[in-house]
């Protein structure tokens, strides 16, 4: 590709094009391509509006390149079985149920409070999740068990947070974000087995979305402001797709002119 110098006032939504043509060929991808983009959009935003320059910005309405988003990934259920198993730590263990069974993001179990855990009605008052929004999720009799389990031992303390640090300078204190991270990170590896706090979420999903809870239900124990979002789990849910497959096929076998072919085997079969 043959570059040729343009002044700054004469470039166009054309070379921004080449020059977009030349970073895919260089193998940035589209998120960093869009960077460059948005850099160059403001520099010209400035000329305009700060030296108040007689100028067009180049870089126009819907030409930043599509990002993709890759579907959420579970884990097999062979797989949660072998990482759950080598959790010895009662506070470990009840912070990864609370994101398999609860759908709890990893910053909802560091700042969850002892007061939002309501176990007579086994619900949990999910405080200021994304979005600045309240709201409550429940949790089953298998994650309730590793919670109690856990507070049984947890440190005497004023501290409100239920989850804390267990050794070193920071004993007493609430875990933080990375220090979940880095507690499943070790089971990860320990185990061979890559899974993220984010994962054992998604895994939450298409398991109950594999049981057929509605997806509304689903969305609101997740917390997502958007249906779609929620959807995307269905691309993953292919035991419920077959199920739902298989029942519907039956239905219409049922009332088809070919339900001879089904008369048929029956007859085989009692010869």
């Amino acid at each position: 590709m043959v570059w040729v110098a343009v002044p700054i006032e004469q470039v166009t939504s054309a070379e921004v094009k080449y020059y977009i043509d030349f970073l895919l060929a260089q193998g940035l991808k589209a998120h960093s391509i869009n960077c460059h983009l948005s850099s160059i959009r403001r520099f010209y935003d400035y000329l305009k509006d700060e030296e108040e320059l007689a100028i067009t910005n180049p870089v126009t309405r819907g030409m930043a390149l599509r990002v993709p988003h890759p579907l959420p990934k579970h884990v097999k259920d062979n797989d949660v079985a072998v990482f759950l198993q080598r959790v010895k730590k009662p506070r470990d263990l009840a912070i990864f149920m609370l994101m398999l069974r609860c759908g709890l993001r990893v910053d909802e179990v560091a700042g969850l409070a002892l007061d939002a855990v309501d176990y007579n009605r086994s619900q949990i008052l999910v405080k200021s999740g994304k979005g600045a929004k309240d709201r409550v999720v429940y949790i089953s009799h298998d994650a309730a068990i590793a919670l109690a389990r856990y507070l049984q031992i947890r440190l005497i303390t004023t501290e409100k947070k239920v989850f804390l640090v267990e050794k070193g300078k920071s004993r007493g204190k609430p875990i933080s974000v990375r220090g979940i991270q880095k507690r499943i990170e070790y089971y990860s590896t320990k185990g061979g087995t890559k899974i993220s706090c984010h994962q054992l979420r998604h895994t939450m999903a298409t398991q109950l979305l594999n049981a057929d809870a509605d997806l509304v239900s689903i969305q609101e124990i997740l917390g997502h402001t958007r249906i779609k979002t929620t959807q995307r789990y269905s691309k993953l849910s292919n035991l419920k797709a077959e199920r739902d497959y298989h029942l519907a096929m039956e239905r219409v076998m049922a009332g088809s002119s070919l339900s001879w072919i089904r008369r048929e085997e029956k007859q085989r079969g009692k010869a």
